[in-house]
């Protein structure tokens, strides 16, 4: 699967924050961005990030109406959520189910690139006492990563650490496995972005977190083969 200039991206939580910074980032570079909103009063806000706004609400529309979307776009970013606030059952009809319908949709529409924003702790189980909004956020995330793996789609999954509004460092650390820490969203958008770029981590599950190496030489380094 060759690199992509000038790649045409349909991001699904386009107004969210991640997301947000992701679009400007890609803007930024040439790329084509399609931010998929909720409402039209967000139209507004992810135009001035360069992004091409689409309303298209995950949790009522179908396969087609989502294929529809994606048809003719190089790649595909699943960086929606329920969020704060929101109750057990929307997490599963955002972050899982919203997940596995862009999935669907990218199938039926040929776009093989696939980029999940999952979280770190998916794989692991909830300590005793969790609150039970946040234990159903980790199942859908996982879930939804079941999924994506069973698909035949060049897919890659990144597992952010806490995600936090500080400034960039431009600095993280991207492996298999990390440490739990923090990570400024623009960061995870900076990964996001060069991964788009980086058709050779396809296949990989990835956590990030803030730390030493430039977010280029990171990607790169996590697509090299393991000896």
């Amino acid at each position: 699967m060759p690199t992509v200039v000038g790649m045409r991206v349909v991001v699904a939580g386009g107004h969210g924050k991640v997301a947000r910074h992701l679009s400007r980032a890609l803007s930024a570079r040439g790329d084509v961005p399609v931010a998929l909103i909720r409402s039209l009063d967000q139209v507004e806000a992810v135009a001035s990030d360069g992004a091409e706004a689409v309303v298209l609400d995950l949790e009522r529309c179908n396969v087609d109406d989502v294929a529809g979307v994606v048809a003719g776009a190089d790649a595909v970013v699943f960086a929606a959520g329920a969020g704060p606030g929101s109750g057990a059952r929307r997490k599963d009809t955002v972050d899982r189910a919203a997940a596995v319908l862009l999935a669907d949709a990218a199938e039926r529409a040929g776009v093989r690139r696939y980029l999940l924003v999952s979280a770190m702790g998916v794989d692991a189980t909830p300590p005793e006492g969790t609150d039970e909004v946040f234990v159903a956020y980790l199942r859908a995330k996982a879930a939804s990563e079941h999924d994506l793996r069973g698909r035949d789609l060049d897919w890659t999954i990144l597992r952010p650490g806490s995600l936090t509004d500080d400034e960039p460092t431009g600095l993280v650390q991207l492996e298999a496995h990390v440490e739990r820490g923090a990570v400024p969203r623009a960061d995870v958008a900076a990964v996001l972005a060069a991964l788009l770029r980086t058709p050779t981590t396809a296949g990989l599950t990835l956590e990030l977190v803030g730390g030493v190496v430039p977010v280029d030489a990171a990607v790169a380094a996590a697509a090299e083969p393991a000896d």
